[in-house]
């Protein structure tokens, strides 16, 4: 049976039905057909159980398995993941990181499932390489962000408590899932004050450094979003290093999903932010991102 233990408890815990009803399915098939099977779990072993194989070259084995057997490329890779769950768990109890941690973190497998939902109509990931990180240890879900340990490559920078981040120091860098939950001020400073707890040790001290590059915190967003979203609260937690307008909107398909592609004449207006960023297309604005830093004490942003 491929169903293993991590899997089954995470699929307990805010997957929609069909969702955790076509994960189980991909089980299932693994179940029926030993020769697929096989293969799938050779790669499996090779990379997330002996590291033999890099995310790359795994995926690439992903790839001709699925063209050998006539199925979804998105929907193997994603069980190349849930079914590596056994043997990122040893890691974690290996290294006495708290179940909490694996759970919250794996939770973004869930986001991943309903993003390939909504954009490509099947139950998988279309951006399995970025579990690389999970599996090697360096990035974590700690509450409501994830995060992982990174170098700071720009400029010397001075923030506004007098706290100077220089060119080569360590920062811990923050990514925002797609977990449904918005960004309040209790959710946010509950998710700081996790990550500064895990990653305190790196910073002697006693300030932690956070960062983020995202098109969450690109600046115009204060010009254009609605007073009352939280994007804007989120934006407010950083002192902008960099960001601006880019050429094209990559993160177009985060605002529109499965509607990415259409006009922007023809784009949903359904929610807060998709009104926004509609209006602010069909006016001919532009679009971008946005990185910054905010030094915190453990309760506070300084």
């Amino acid at each position: 049976m491929h169903m293993n233990p991590q899997l089954e408890t995470l699929l307990k815990n805010g997957y929609k039905k069909d969702a955790a009803d076509g994960v189980a399915a991909l089980e299932l098939m693994l179940d029926r057909e030993p020769e697929l099977a096989a293969e799938m779990d050779e790669t499996v072993r090779l990379y997330s159980g002996e590291g033999t194989l890099s995310m790359d070259e795994a995926l690439a084995r992903i790839a001709r398995i699925a063209g050998k057997y006539g199925k979804n490329e998105y929907s193997l890779d994603l069980l190349l993941i849930v079914n590596s769950l056994p043997n990122l768990y040893g890691k974690y109890v290996e290294n006495n990181i708290p179940d909490s941690v694996f759970y919250e973190s794996m939770d973004d497998i869930r986001c991943k499932i309903n993003e390939c939902v909504e954009c490509k109509g099947v139950v998988g990931t279309f951006v399995a390489d970025w579990y690389d990180r999970f599996f090697k240890l360096t990035c974590f879900g700690l509450g409501r962000f994830q995060y992982e340990a990174l170098t700071f490559n720009d400029p010397d920078f001075t923030l506004r408590c007098g706290k100077t981040v220089k060119t080569g120091d360590t920062y811990i860098n923050m990514h925002i899932p797609s977990r449904g939950i918005p960004l309040t001020d209790e959710v946010r400073l509950d998710s700081y004050r996790k990550a500064y707890a895990f990653f305190a040790p790196l910073f002697p001290d006693g300030t932690v450094i956070f960062g983020c590059s995202s098109w969450l915190l690109y600046p115009a967003h204060l010009e254009f979003l609605p007073e009352d979203m939280n994007i804007r609260k989120f934006i407010g937690d950083f002192e902008m290093v960099r960001g601006g307008d880019t050429e094209d909107f990559h993160d177009r398909w985060r605002v529109f999903g499965r509607y990415a592609d259409l006009p922007d004449n023809e784009l949903p207006r359904d929610t807060k932010l998709r009104a926004a960023y509609a209006e602010r297309l069909c006016s001919g604005g532009r679009t971008g991102r946005g990185f910054g830093l905010f030094a915190f004490d453990g309760e506070k942003i300084l």
